[in-house]
C-alpha cells in the first residue's frame, strides 16, 4: 500500500543544522509541520550500518519510533573513486568529533597525493529512508557525480561542499547560492522521487 504524507508532523532524524536548514528548504511547497530530532531532545542513534540505506533506515525508524510520527532521514556522503569509495558512510566521521570538515579535506587531498593519482573524480550520494511508527520504511537514493579541487573554495553548504564541482559547473557547492545548489544537489534528486511518491503539493 502507498502511503501518503500531508498535513503532518514530520521529524528530520538529524542534529546537523546545515541538513536540516536544507531538508526543510527542500519540503517547503508541501502542507507539513517539520521538526528535527534535536528540537525533539531526541539523540541521534548509532550509525552501525554498512551502507548508506541501512545508516539512513536505522536513523529514521528509531526516530520515527520515539517520536510517534513519521520521520524522515538522510544518509549522505562523498565517495572518492581513486580511495575506493571513501570515505564514504564514514564522510562525517573523517570530520572528528569537532566536524571539522576543512581538517576532513585536507585528509582527503594527502591521500590523494600519496596515491599519486591525477583521477580526482568524486560523487555525492543521497539515501533517503522515510518511516512510519508501525515500522513500515521507503528508501529513495539520489547521486551527483563531480570533481574534487582544493583549496576549498566557498563559504556556502556545509560539509564537503567547498572541495566538490559538480560536472557540467565551474564553481563548487561551496560557492553556489543555496537554492540553486539545492536544485541540483543529490539530496534533491532523492527528494525528487521521493515528492513523487509520497508528498502532495499545496
Amino acid at each position: 500500500m502507498k502511503k501518503k504524507i500531508d498535513n503532518e508532523d514530520i521529524v528530520i532524524a538529524s542534529h546537523n543544522k546545515g541538513k536540516v536548514s536544507e531538508i526543510k528548504d527542500l519540503l517547503k511547497n508541501y502542507d507539513l509541520k517539520i521538526l528535527s530530532s534535536s528540537e525533539l531532545g531526541i539523540e541521534e542513534p548509532e550509525e552501525n550500518g554498512s551502507s548508506f540505506e541501512e545508516n539512513a533506515i536505522i536513523k529514521s525508524s528509531i526516530t520515527s519510533a520515539l517520536s510517534k510520527t513519521v520521520s524522515l532521514s538522510d544518509d549522505s556522503g562523498l565517495c572518492v573513486n581513486a580511495l575506493d569509495g571513501e570515505p564514504g558512510i564514514y564522510s562525517a566521521r573523517w570530520a572528528g568529533p569537532d566536524k571539522d570538515f576543512l581538517y576532513a579535506a585536507e585528509k582527503i587531498h594527502e591521500n590523494l597525493i600519496e596515491k599519486g593519482t591525477n583521477d580526482y573524480s568524486a560523487y555525492f550520494i543521497c539515501v533517503l529512508a522515510v518511516s512510519w511508527p508501525d515500522g513500515d520504511h521507503k528508501v529513495f537514493k539520489g547521486r551527483v557525480d563531480g570533481t574534487l579541487s582544493f583549496p576549498p573554495r566557498g563559504d556556502n553548504g556545509f560539509g564537503y561542499d567547498p572541495i566538490f564541482t559538480p560536472l557540467g559547473y565551474k564553481h563548487t557547492f561551496g560557492e553556489m547560492e543555496p537554492e540553486f545548489k539545492h536544485s541540483i544537489s543529490h539530496r534533491n534528486h532523492a527528494f525528487n522521487l521521493f515528492s513523487k511518491e509520497l508528498l502532495i503539493e499545496k
